[in-house]
């Protein structure tokens, strides 16, 4: 629910809005930037006719000259910001600029230009904003969306430094427990308000669940935070300390089977805006001293307006809509916990199935209250949500009684009827996306594949049929929040392709994304404070971090009860307004963050990090081990990469340099900070960094993580002792002028570990490598009193062996730079022979 208020905030608005009485031109694009195999299309528009007598550049500097049949096609030119060279140039395609009221508009498309830099768009006499093509430009954007998660707690703040609602709340609309007490604190706020529901609440959750679930790289999630959201590490990825703050208070809305509870507060909570600390509204318990807690009743619902004595009733006709979003968050939930968790999972895993059966009792969708405004959410629509939740059930069992489910409830709504209509009340066909066709899309059932991944393509035609030569290629209905609906749009294209190898909406997919990041009339991203330096939407610190509703119909917005209708003559906007929706940033019908949009693009942003790391030229083709760790690298390759660990025995690196220097490669070392203090091994440290060999984290201590043999699985040390111990580490290797960002690989000492240790250590930002398995010549550590002793000529007869066996592309050889003073035997001192052996065989070697 959105606030009934005029919100006042002061926003920067940089050089490219425009004074409401100007006109001119302008280059829209995408404000983060572009990856180097994106689609890449910025759009000039203009309140002029723009004729190539007016486009910037030509040949020489002369004005181009252009083919008849481009006539009023303007050139345009991709420059490097560096240099000021024109990299690239091409024509405009005309799109259709009535449609927002202007005299002309192109689109620019550059998406052949894969170089990486920064660079700016000259076009018909104006410069686009600076931007970047690169790999990189998603890295940690899904971390900064949480931000605004984190911000909008409810209960324990740690942001604010405060608690808040800790009297929540009181049961209203039961049929014996009304007036009741019952614990439910915790969750987020909706939004501006203090307000809080499952119906955006578990869409919110499943999202961010889908985006973890579903990375093949998880590593993208860091550890920055506590799971109570106060800066510092935990051995949990934010993400997951976020959904189990969700999880929880979802938990508590269904204490019991066939007890649901879908909101807490209504519309008397808009008296004003405040920090939810400083909540005192009366809602019959005395001020600030407890909250109504809504029970699904199945039936038409609504309290007397307080002031008229009125009731307003909703249009409930069950549960089902509440029911299977609980039952789809409480499955996908229980999966993720299982091993982090044990206790929890079990816990929601024990509330799923219940649920999914009430939503069958009961079909029918259950809408929000509100008691003196008009406005709440008008969910209609409910076969989806018992869609997703038997999609949920039959992705993570596999067993064909879900897929029978799941086929039947989605066939019922083949597309959503907001894409469908291009109309519809608020949130009347919620959610905006349908995640539980995608997941049906995916089976491995021929039949069921088709019939879904077809309705995807049904959903997508329909926006790009209403988009046709709109210069943004966006075809989403401008209803109230219909920027969850475009990134909503854009993750579905981006599913589609993924299953299908179909690319019809590509280009599509490219602009619903730069909508949001800055390439639409007004030039603002719709995240607050993202990216950094840009036109945002929000900038005020407590919003940082979340999509705000975005453009709508301005006949709508015009009827919203708390805000004045916008004079044009005040406007610095006005001159975008003139087409089917108007973007304020002082209303909150416009410019509002609410967390079920930040959850959905959070879950887009980790789709376009993942793409990001494909496309940089960090190595693919790896191999784990049972643990997790990175044993080899890019197996389609004949490369072997040398490593070498020390603590404080560290006698043969001189040698190793020098034998290394001889063959011209490269190695990487894994040193502790015990090594790296030690004065006698300073100047061979230096003499490592200078020659350009990897120099990695191998602990601080050299600490056992877990016991040796079957217990392995158990902890010697905690997480945040091992945090700590790995943050020293890193202390000391900056200490020798080593780049710590680019610090990205680490070995754990004594090469032993589990998952558990491998799942902190990668949500520090590193990846865990390990010698490749089957490998002995780690052994070369023993000593002759030892059983286990291995002489260097068994292990290199042992190497050569495995190699003929199964060979060594992208292998990492572990060999120690320094043993003990008995063991005489030193296997570094016949690095020569090893290298020589398999330079022979056609290996190349490589640091890491």
């Amino acid at each position: 629910m959105r606030l009934r208020c005029l919100l006042s905030f002061i926003i920067v608005i940089f050089a490219v809005t425009v004074n409401a009485q100007s006109g001119g031109s302008w280059v829209r694009i995408n404000q983060l930037g572009y990856l180097p195999k994106d689609i890449k299309v910025a759009v000039l528009i203009s309140t002029e006719e723009i004729t190539p007598d007016i486009s910037f550049r030509g040949s020489n500097g002369q004005p181009p000259i252009l083919p008849a049949t481009q006539h009023g096609t303007p050139n345009f030119s991709l420059v490097d910001a560096k240099t000021g060279k024109t990299v690239f140039s091409g024509q405009g395609k005309i799109a259709d600029a009535t449609y927002w009221g202007l005299k002309s508009a192109f689109r620019l498309d550059f998406s052949s230009v894969q170089t990486e830099g920064d660079y700016y768009i000259e076009a018909a006499g104006v410069k686009s904003p600076q931007f970047k093509i690169g790999a990189d430009i998603y890295e940690g954007s899904v971390d900064f969306m949480l931000n605004y998660m984190r911000r909008q707690r409810c209960g324990q703040n740690n942001f604010l430094g405060t608690v808040c609602h800790q009297h929540d709340g009181f049961i209203v609309d039961h049929p014996t427990r009304t007036g009741e007490h019952i614990d439910v604190r915790g969750g987020w706020h909706d939004a501006d308000d203090k307000l809080q529901y499952v119906t955006t609440t578990a869409s919110a959750i499943y999202h961010m669940m889908l985006a973890y679930y579903q990375a093949k790289d998880k590593t993208i999630f860091k550890d920055n935070y506590r799971a109570d959201a106060s800066p510092g590490s935990n051995g949990t990825p934010d993400i997951l300390d976020e959904i189990c703050w969700g999880l929880d208070w979802l938990s508590r809305m269904n204490p019991a089977p066939k007890e649901m509870y879908n909101q807490i507060a209504d519309d008397r909570d808009h008296a004003g805006y405040g920090l939810p600390q400083n909540d005192n509204v009366d809602y019959g318990w005395g001020p600030g001293k407890g909250r109504p807690v809504y029970f699904i009743t199945g039936e038409p619902q609504d309290l007397p307006n307080p002031r008229t004595g009125e009731i307003q009733l909703n249009r409930t006709t069950g549960v089902a809509s509440a029911a299977g979003k609980f039952a789809s968050c409480f499955a996908l939930g229980a999966e993720l916990f299982k091993d982090v968790d044990p206790a929890f999972a079990k816990i929601l895993s024990g509330k799923a199935e219940p649920a999914y059966e009430f939503a069958l009792e009961h079909p029918g969708n259950t809408q929000t209250v509100c008691v003196v405004s008009p406005y709440f959410y008008e969910e209609d629509n409910y076969v989806d949500d018992i869609e997703l939740a038997a999609a949920t059930f039959y992705t993570l069992t596999k067993d064909p009684k879900w897929r029978t489910e799941g086929d039947y409830w989605g066939q019922l709504e083949p597309v959503n009827p907001l894409w469908a209509f291009g109309f519809a009340r608020h949130y009347q066909f919620y959610p905006f996306v349908n995640q539980g066709h995608h997941l049906m899309a995916k089976s491995e059932d021929a039949v069921t594949s088709k019939k879904f991944t077809d309705f995807m393509r049904q959903g997508l035609q329909t926006i790009r049929n209403r988009a046709g030569n709109e210069p943004f290629m966006n075809g989403v209905p401008y209803v109230w929040c219909a920027n969850f609906a475009v990134i909503g749009a854009a993750s579905y294209a981006h599913q589609y392709k993924e299953i299908s190898g179909d690319n019809s909406f590509e280009e599509m997919e490219a602009a619903l994304r730069d909508w949001i990041l800055g390439c639409n009339p007004w030039g603002f991203s719709f995240i607050g404070g993202f990216p950094k330096g840009a036109v945002s939407s929000r900038m005020d610190d407590t919003r940082l971090g979340g999509l705000v509703d975005g453009p709508i119909d301005e006949g709508w917005h015009d009827t919203l009860l708390g805000i004045p209708k916008v004079s044009r003559s005040k406007d610095p906007l006005a001159v975008f307004q003139n087409g089917p929706a108007v973007f304020h940033e002082h209303s909150y019908g416009t410019n509002e963050p609410v967390i079920d949009g930040t959850c959905y693009m959070m879950y887009y942003l980790s789709m376009m990090e993942q793409l990001g790391k494909e496309q940089s030229k960090k190595k693919s083709n790896t191999v784990t081990d049972a643990y997790g760790a990175t044993v080899r690298i890019d197996t389609t390759k004949k490369v072997i990469h040398l490593v070498f660990s020390a603590d404080s025995a560290f006698e043969g690196a001189t040698s190793i340099l020098k034998t290394l220097d001889k063959n011209k490669i490269k190695a990487s070392f894994f040193l502790t900070g015990n090594c790296l203090r030690m004065k006698e091994h300073k100047a061979v440290i230096k003499e490592i960094v200078k020659k350009g060999h990897y120099v990695g984290g191998h602990s601080d201590k050299h600490l056992l993580y877990a016991p040796w043999g079957a217990e392995r699985n158990k902890s010697l040390v905690s997480a945040d002792s091992l945090i700590d111990d790995l943050q020293k580490n890193m202390v000391e290797l900056s200490k020798f002028e080593i780049d710590i960002p680019s610090v990205n690989y680490y070995l754990p000492p004594f090469e032993h570990y589990n998952k558990d240790h491998v799942r902190l250590i990668e949500s520090q930002g590193q990846v865990v490598v390990n010698f490749t398995s089957g490998l002995r010549t780690a052994a070369d550590y023993t000593t002759p009193d030892m059983k286990n002793y291995m002489p260097s000529q068994n292990i290199i007869d042992q190497l050569y062996e495995f190699e003929k066996q199964n060979n060594l592309n992208g292998s990492i050889i572990l060999i120690h730079p320094g043993t003990h003073a008995t063991r005489t035997d030193k296997l570094y001192l016949r690095l020569d022979e090893i290298i020589k052996t398999f330079k022979k065989k056609g290996y190349s070697f490589e640091r890491l």
